[in-house]
């Protein structure tokens, strides 16, 4: 898969995430899943909004080689798990994306070209993003994925989470994803472990929940004149 696909379907599928001892125990762990997964369920019904920055670090295994974004997030969540949000990408180059009422736009001003198509359109290409985690439910969770307790640890910044690894039941297009879960109940990092070793992580920091956010804050207006790419 090209990079410049990748940066397009991870965040798009994706948006579409305790200070507590490490358990060895087998036994213990159901219990501290089941906290984990209770605190997501009770943030997401609390969140109305979320601006945030954002790093995006890429990986591909085959040549070994690390290509990293950073941005600013701007997140509203949607009726039905859905959610409409924008990143604007600053670092190594400028790029925005938006995802709204399922319908994604990628532009990219130093080529004059922006990327349009429907978000399913994207998932039918066997892409799925980590970030789409953040929107499922407790039930939703249980329903797709095995999932392991890995431990207590801090992630870029030191903010404290509980480590979860979540191995899909099914046949998909990566191995695993991982997500790191504050106290709050909100993932602020989560990877995507592809087949082929490929690996997308995010962290979010620097957190603004609830603020006002218009409609408009998530859309990308493309200048006239722009090449359209349609999916």
């Amino acid at each position: 898969m090209s990079r410049s696909i990748r940066s397009l379907a991870t965040p798009v599928v994706l948006f579409l995430v305790l200070s507590i001892f490490a358990v060895d125990s087998a036994k213990a762990q159901p219990g501290i899943v089941g906290e984990v997964l209770k605190r997501m369920e009770n943030h997401y019904k609390t969140l109305s909004t979320l601006k945030a920055s954002v790093k995006m670090e890429q990986y591909t295994a085959q040549l070994d080689e690390h290509d990293v974004r950073e941005g600013s997030l701007t997140y509203i969540p949607q009726k039905g798990r859905d959610a409409a949000f924008r990143i604007d990408w600053t670092k190594p180059s400028s790029e925005s994306l938006s995802v709204v009422n399922k319908q994604y736009v990628m532009y990219r001003a130093s080529l004059g070209q922006a990327y349009t198509g429907s978000v399913n359109s994207v998932k039918q290409k066997g892409v799925n993003g980590a970030l789409s985690i953040i929107n499922m439910s407790k039930a939703d969770l249980k329903a797709n994925f095995e999932i392991n307790y890995v431990g207590q640890e801090n992630v870029s910044g030191g903010t404290a989470t509980w480590h979860l690894q979540l191995i899909p039941k099914s046949a998909a297009s990566y191995k695993n994803a991982d997500i790191w879960v504050d106290a709050d109940g909100m993932p602020i990092q989560m990877k995507q472990t592809e087949n082929n070793n490929d690996s997308t992580t995010i962290l979010l920091s620097g957190l603004n929940k609830n603020s006002k956010i218009e409609a408009k804050d998530v859309q990308v207006s493309v200048p006239k004149g722009t090449k359209i790419i349609k999916s």
